[in-house]
């Protein structure tokens, strides 16, 4: 079982930055991705980010120029660096890990954290 945990999130105003962390019990190198999503309230989960691993990132139109997803390795980590927030980015964030076991695909998520964006 591989446990993700986010930390990071919080209240900033409009304009601010905020970097969110996803530490995972285990290399993420043994995954196919890691992702970040979020969920504002009334509405669906969004992907927001992916990096895959062999480093490719990929980004939602919505915040592209303004967040960047990395990992370090050595340290069992994904980031998601939010600049230039706005209040339609407040949302529960969540972070994602997926790959393929001898028993097939599976996918694990993180209990969120809150990013509140005030205008």
């Amino acid at each position: 079982q591989v446990q993700l945990v986010e930390s990071g999130g919080g209240l900033v105003q409009a304009g601010g930055s905020l970097r969110l962390s996803c530490a995972a019990s285990r290399s993420i190198g043994d995954f196919n991705g890691m992702y970040w999503y979020r969920q504002a309230p009334g509405k669906q989960r969004e992907l927001v980010a992916t990096i895959t691993s062999g480093g490719s990132t990929n980004y939602a139109d919505s915040v592209k120029g303004r967040f960047t997803v990395s990992g370090d390795n050595a340290k069992n980590m994904v980031y998601l660096q939010m600049n230039s927030l706005k209040p339609e980015d407040t949302a529960v964030y969540y972070c994602k890990a997926d790959g393929t076991g001898w028993s097939g695909p599976y996918e694990y998520w993180g209990q969120g954290t809150q990013v509140t964006v005030s205008s």
